[in-house]
């Protein structure tokens, strides 16, 4: 039953992998916000384009995997430690050469955090503030809040410690890798490399937020989970638990994390045997949800609030409305959604709820089947194809002199790269285009990987494929944007590197005499 299983989820991932592949000669996804605004642009591709940027992409890797493979006679204690510290060289070069402000949610909760710290002002969790619309966000201010308590008051610090955590990241590619290959002495440097220049997690440490803080927390759990069910002890149970609640604590996708957690150790029941097998579900989902419940605690006992911060917070139906809108394909529906919420129930969630029930009701019943499977469809591919993460807002920014939507004051200072790097220049055109394609190229080898994980009933691969899973049908009704799949990027890259390897030993394993 549990082959069949494995079989099953193979195969359904596989199949999403090789949509959105063949998607992308058809139909380009976009986000350029200077150029376009916040919107999820999807026209025809330009294969005149497309073409050319895959195939220097595949030449150069192969041409990179082939120098990585000349690296295995050194020891993993010298490669690792160069391997990141070129990589924070690079990071350290993006910072500086694109100063960027904080923007959107990520500008409100630094605000948020001085005004806790210098103030001692907790008004947003009132009627109508920021907290009492979005509590979840309440960890990411107290989080930055620690951060300004110990060190000086500099973005510069902020990014310092997006950087470490974007290292920790790519050293759990590499450690994750190494436990899906079962090669405990494997120095395949090549997806450590992969992971230490993959540009959207280069540039994303410019954006203070949560999204690398949880990145790396999840990415780790996922690491600690495998080395305990493939022979580890406890403690590697109990460190993936903590940093799985951490993870959700700091960013509320976790839940994801951990129902593919569960269904990981119970397809492993045959390995852990039962009573360790369901010992381990206990753990994690017995930790899962202690940092909420003792922040909302501690809120209520200091007097900061009344009640829980979530009874009348902004309600689920809120994204689900917003991701059933047909016009925008799930993105931001220019706070159509929050009118409802804040304008016509008044910030009352229970009556809130009754209105996005009746208005995604409405969607449901007015639209065609036709059209609900294309908004889907589109909204899939454009969601998993962009690439970016939206890196051109995010990690690059702009100086608010160039495109049709500029943002204000983007920058602290100007350099040569923030006026060569405007939003419609060559440079980041080129760049969105090189990312876009190493998406689709990352696909197109999960694909491969997943097809072998199918044939040869691979048990661990398992894991990071319910993940993704997992993310792929939350975002099919969710409010999308392709930031928000961000913490996937880890996993993809892990079972896209596998893929490569694989299909590279068999064009020219027996030629250099590798199995």
């Amino acid at each position: 039953m549990t082959r069949t299983i494995r079989t099953a989820l193979y195969g359904l991932l596989a199949l999403f992998a090789a949509v959105f592949v063949v998607s992308t000669f058809f139909l380009r996804a976009e986000y350029n916000y200077g150029v376009y605004g916040d919107t999820a642009f999807l026209a025809g591709q330009k294969l005149g384009v497309y073409m050319p940027v895959l195939a220097v992409l595949l030449a150069s890797g192969w041409a990179l995997y082939r120098l990585c493979r000349k690296l295995y006679r050194f020891r993993p204690q010298l490669v690792i430690p160069a391997v990141l510290a070129a990589s924070f060289a690079v990071q350290t070069a993006i910072v500086f050469l694109f100063p960027l402000q904080p923007t959107a949610d990520s500008k409100t909760v630094l605000s948020l955090a001085q005004d806790m710290l210098y103030d001692g002002d907790y008004s947003s969790f009132q009627l109508g503030g920021y907290l009492y619309m979005f509590p979840f966000n309440f960890s990411i201010a107290l989080y930055l809040n620690t951060l300004l308590a110990i060190f000086p008051d500099n973005y510069l610090v902020l990014k310092l410690f997006n950087m470490l955590f974007t290292l920790v990241t790519t050293l759990m590619v590499y450690l994750i890798h190494r436990e899906l290959s079962g090669r405990k002495d494997s120095r395949d440097y090549g997806v450590l490399a992969l992971a230490a220049f993959y540009p959207p997690s280069l540039f994303m440490v410019n954006y203070i937020y949560n999204d690398v803080l949880a990145t790396a927390l999840l990415a780790s759990s996922v690491y600690f989970l495998l080395r305990f069910v493939r022979g580890g002890g406890w403690k590697h149970l109990l460190v993936s638990a903590a940093l799985l609640a951490l993870g959700n604590y700091f960013r509320s996708i976790g839940a994801i994390v951990l129902i593919a957690a569960i269904l990981y150790v119970w397809l492993s029941l045959g390995r852990l045997g039962a009573r360790r097998g369901w010992a381990a579900v206990a753990v994690l989902a017995g930790l899962f949800f202690v940092p909420g419940l003792a922040q909302n605690g501690l809120l209520q006992a200091t007097g900061i609030v009344d009640e829980s911060p979530s009874a009348n917070s902004a309600p689920v139906y809120l994204w689900l409305n917003m991701g059933l809108n047909t016009e925008t394909l799930g993105f931001w529906d220019e706070r159509e959604s929050y009118s409802i919420y804040q304008r016509q129930a008044g910030y009352d969630k229970e009556k809130s709820i009754e209105l996005f029930k009746a208005e995604i009701g409405r969607k449901w019943t007015e639209a065609t089947a036709a059209e609900l499977a294309e908004t889907y469809y589109k909204k899939l591919v454009w969601t998993w194809t962009e690439g970016t993460y939206q890196l051109e807002r995010y990690g690059i920014g702009n100086d608010g002199t160039t495109g049709r939507h500029p943002l204000a004051a983007d920058y602290s200072y100007a350099t040569f790269a923030t006026e060569r790097m405007k939003s419609d220049s060559p440079a980041t055109t080129g760049l969105l285009w090189a990312t876009y394609g190493m998406n689709a190229l990352l696909f197109a080898f999960a694909f491969v990987r997943l097809i072998g994980s199918l044939r040869k009933d691979r048990l661990d691969d398992v894991l990071p494929a319910l993940v993704v899973l997992g993310f792929i049908g939350f975002y099919a009704l969710w409010e999308i944007k392709s930031r928000y799949v961000f913490p996937v990027y880890p996993l993809l890259l892990v079972l896209a590197y596998a893929g490569f390897g694989d299909a590279y030993r068999r064009l020219f394993g027996r030629r250099e005499g590798t199995a």
